[in-house]
């Protein structure tokens, strides 16, 4: 329960949410959202007649079609009288009784009221034209009288169908966006208007304000937003009452139906004063309905209004207060990321540079503040790239690919000369071995190029707080991108040119002694095949031919891959045109390939080429384990590292400079709005927190 201060009455109530109102109107924002009465209906229903009558003056605006075009935000301000004789009283001179206020010319006061709908009508061609044109944006007014109670109305354009003059064909539609966008709002009160000679149950307005308060009509408990007002009791068809109508009894409302009676244009053109209007209705309800006359009436409304409004802004305040310390922090944060103005340039960009670079360096770490969760960034990235990417792409290398038996005989063959070979020679395994090692370079050259690629991404995925200082500052965000890319510019030939050698080393030098390279077992054979001189026999032997095979698999741990050796050692690929290029670059058929092409491989050329095989898959696997060893440090030391031992220092030599201080600290002209907007708010936000702590806790009855 929210309880009020006993010297603040509930009449305070509604000034208090005027001056919220004229707080927020000078931001132009909505983004509070505020109680206050909003009167919608057709055009000629008669809203601006009520409203008048409720005013007890003649100021809007008359004419035929659409007069309101432009939502007007009228603040009823009840001066007592005794307040009015004291100034008198002061200053010996006549005060004005009643005056009015616009928001958009400032103190000035207007105690004419032909002066005053001039001024509502100049306001509204300003912005709206002088034919039919609308516009959404309001004028703000304020009436101080002794004859008013404290009330806040808005009164919007009569709702209409067909467009007229220069009205757009969608006038319709626009009329309607303006009228919801003041009915949304929760805290707002609906006044439908509704002419007693229009069938209620099709009532334009009272449909409109079912769409955002569907509780309207008397089905549920808990709608309590909209009032129904009946205009023109006196023009209903004789013969019919509208008693039932205004009892509720043919289409309930919440809040109530109210009756009242409009002046006619006639009384209009011949200046029948409001005060005669008001004395017209009282007698016209005391004669058409005497028991529901002090229920109905201009007068009536007008205190009901107040009435409504007065709980309505109670039950509203203390979601007020909560709404205005929230906004309050969130501009206060929108201001921090502005930033504020630039007063030392050289150490605004040192602490950049400095705040950049760590924020850089923090992100390869894994030590940002903001961890990304939809997607790996930074050093996770680096790590994928080097145990995920790189992995897989070397994992998928086969290690025989390209070779077949031919090529591996014809390998065995040349390394032999002209004699032919007791033994497999080395040198035909190292020929081999190294074109299949050569295929590891562009794999681990790639993984160099995502490495490098991902250092120049981390620069957008630095923290919000770098973000937002990039933003503010584009030129000196250029700049340091510039500056970033060109550091990994430099760095990306140096590693390449490292992996490159690791690449090399591995080709310089085939360690056949490596203690991963072969078994035991395997040396010992073939040791046996050099030493023995019926080798021949020995390898024609099955059970030979298959502990060869088995002892291969076994040094590779791989049963598929035995599988594949296996049946690779007993089937020749044999080549549709086996051709060689000459000297001259023609195409001629070699003797010795014809030879291997027309008859089958002997027992012992079948277990040379699955020894060489199997070897070479052997010695592979060695340096692609290797390589996918080394090639993520030479990365780690050549690129990243460097990268992040050395991006602060390149920073400062070649951004740190003077004579770029009033270019790169150049803020963007969006940013210095948005600072200027965020100011204005939170000013306004500070006074409306003033206004709102003028409401003590203190239960008022």
């Amino acid at each position: 329960l929210v309880i009020f201060s006993p010297e603040i009455s509930m009449e305070s109530l509604i000034p208090v949410i005027n001056k919220l109102q004229d707080v927020f109107n000078t931001v132009g924002s909505e983004t509070i959202q505020l109680p206050q009465i909003v009167v919608i209906g057709t055009q000629s229903a008669g809203k601006s007649s009520v409203i008048e009558n409720i005013v007890g003056r003649d100021f809007l605006p008359r004419g035929c079609g659409i007069v309101t075009r432009r939502p007007l935000i009228l603040q009823l301000i009840h001066i007592p009288e005794a307040e009015i004789a004291e100034k008198e009283a002061e200053t010996l001179e006549p005060v004005a009784k009643e005056w009015v206020k616009f928001l958009h010319t400032g103190d000035r006061i207007f105690d004419n009221f032909e002066e005053v709908r001039e001024e509502i009508e100049n306001e509204t061609n300003r912005l709206s034209g002088t034919k039919k044109g609308i516009h959404p944006e309001p004028i703000s007014m304020k009436i101080f009288s002794p004859n008013v109670v404290n009330l806040t109305l808005v009164d919007l354009p009569g709702m209409t169908k067909v467009p007229v003059d220069d009205q757009p064909p969608d006038i319709e539609r626009r009329i309607r966006k303006i009228s919801l966008r003041y009915i949304e709002n929760p805290n707002s009160i609906i006044l439908a208007i509704t002419p007693a000679n229009q069938d209620f149950s099709t009532s334009e307005a009272l449909q409109l304000a079912r769409e955002v308060d569907p509780d309207v009509l008397m089905l549920k408990c808990s709608g309590k937003r909209t009032l129904a007002v009946i205009t023109k009791l006196d023009l209903m068809d004789h013969g019919t009452d509208a008693t039932d109508l205004l009892l509720g009894k043919v289409i309930p409302v919440k809040l109530g139906i109210i009756g009242v009676v409009n002046r006619s244009q006639q009384d209009i053109i011949n200046k029948k004063s409001i005060k005669d209007s008001l004395q017209d209705e009282a007698t016209f309800l005391q004669r058409r309905y005497p028991a529901l006359a002090t229920q109905n009436g201009s007068p009536f409304l007008a205190k009901t209004l107040n009435r409504l409004l007065m709980h309505h802004i109670r039950d509203c305040l203390p979601e007020l207060k909560s709404r205005v310390n929230i906004l309050t922090l969130k501009y206060q944060n929108m201001l921090y990321t502005c930033g504020e103005k630039v007063q030392d340039q050289s150490q605004l960009l040192l602490r950049i540079l400095t705040r950049f670079a760590n924020s850089y360096c923090a992100t390869v770490e894994g030590n940002a503040k903001n961890i990304e969760t939809s997607e790996l960034s930074g050093g996770a990235r680096i790590c994928y790239i080097f145990h995920n990417t790189f992995a897989r792409a070397l994992e998928n290398i086969n290690p025989l690919d390209g070779l077949s038996e031919k090529e591996i005989l014809t390998a065995i063959r040349n390394a032999t000369g002209p004699r032919p070979a007791i033994f497999v020679p080395e040198v035909a395994f190292e020929l081999l071995v190294k074109r299949q090692i050569k295929r590891l370079l562009q794999p681990s050259l790639r993984c160099v190029e995502l490495v490098h690629e991902e250092m120049q991404r981390i620069v957008e995925c630095c923290g919000d707080d770098i973000k937002q200082e990039m933003i503010r500052f584009p030129k000196l965000n250029d700049m340091i991108i510039d500056v970033v890319n060109a550091l990994l510019k430099l760095r990306l030939p140096v590693t390449n040119e490292m992996v490159e050698h690791l690449v090399s080393i591995e080709l310089a030098y085939i360690n056949t002694r490596h203690p991963d390279f072969a078994s035991a077992s395997l040396i010992s054979v073939l040791k046996e095949v050099k030493e023995d001189a019926n080798f021949l026999h020995t390898y024609r032997s099955s059970e030979n031919i298959k502990l060869l095979t088995n002892i291969s698999a076994t040094t590779v741990n791989d049963k598929t891959s035995a599988q594949k050796f296996s049946k690779f050692s007993h089937n020749v690929v044999r080549a549709a045109d086996s051709s060689v290029y000459n000297s001259n670059g023609a195409l001629g058929k070699s003797t010795d390939d014809e030879t291997i092409d027309q008859f089958q491989l002997s027992d012992k050329e079948q277990h040379d080429c699955s020894m060489i095989g199997n070897l070479i898959k052997s010695y592979f696997m060695i340096s692609r384990k290797t390589i996918q060893d080394v090639v993520p440090k030479a990365i780690m030391h050549f690129l990243v590292n460097y990268i992040k031992d050395h991006l602060q220092s390149e920073l400062v030599r070649k951004v740190y400079r003077p004579e770029l201080f009033d270019d790169l600290l150049h803020e963007s002209e969006q940013i210095a709005v948005k600072r200027k907007e965020t100011v204005e708010m939170l000013n306004a936000l500070e006074k409306a927190s003033r206004v709102i702590a003028e409401i003590r806790d203190v239960h008022i009855w």
